[in-house]
Formats: C-alpha cells, structure tokens, sequence
C-alpha cells in the first residue's frame, strides 16, 4: 500500500515537472550535414551546440535543431520562423526558439541560456 501511494506521489511530480518543461527548437542555416560537423574545418560554436543538445535530449529535454537544407517545410509552415525569414532573410539564422517564441536570433544560444531554461547544469559539458 505504501508502495503504490509513493508510485503515484512520484507520477504526480513527473506530471507537474512536463507541464512545466520548454521545448527548445534551434533553426539553422543550410548546412551540408544535420549537424554542421562534417567537412575540413568545424566551427567551434557548431561542435559546442551539437554536445549541449546532445546531453540535453540524454537527460529527457525537448531540444530539437532543424536545418534548412533538409527541413525547408518547417521554416514555411511555422509562422514565427517565416516571419522571421521574410524580415531577416536567412543571414538572420539561427535563431533559437523557447516555447515557440523567439528569443535568440543571429548566432546559437550559450551554454549558460541552455542551463538556465532547462534548469540542468551544463558547466560540466566539456565543449567551452
């Protein structure tokens, strides 16, 4: 009985902690690979956010990046990023949206941003 009372207390909290967890998308320019990491020289910002996102989908967050080349649908369909493209133009990517607004645009999210809207520590990432 004490048991089944502790199950449910524990369903309750996961229940509270995803209503309140952020879906972050990160939209990207065309790039020759999902991840930008391919080809002679790899931007160090590209191999930092790779690893950030990576260690975040690891500890269960709604972190997703989309790029250009593959998914030019979802620049199209997702109202927030066509607006955005129509005003900007792509030299404006990336941008970085939390719970479909806006709120880094022209270069990638820092680790600390990350961190603060995930609440998950991430100084232990070893990317800088």
């Amino acid at each position: 009985m004490l048991i089944n009372k502790q199950i449910i207390k524990y369903q309750g909290l996961l229940k509270k902690k995803n209503k309140s967890m952020k879906k972050i998308e990160i939209f990207e320019e065309a790039m020759c690979c999902p991840t930008g990491l391919c080809g002679p020289t790899i931007h160090p910002d590209l191999l930092r956010i790779s690893a950030v996102t990576e260690t975040l989908k690891r500890k269960g967050i709604n972190i997703s990046r989309h790029n250009l080349k593959e998914e030019p649908q979802l620049y199209v369909s997702n109202k927030t990023v066509n607006d955005y493209l129509m005003k900007s133009g792509v030299e404006g990517l990336p941008i970085t949206l939390v719970d479909g607004e806006i709120v880094v645009s022209k270069s990638y999210p820092t680790t600390r941003q990350l961190s603060e809207w995930t609440g998950i520590n991430l100084s232990y990432v070893p990317v800088n």
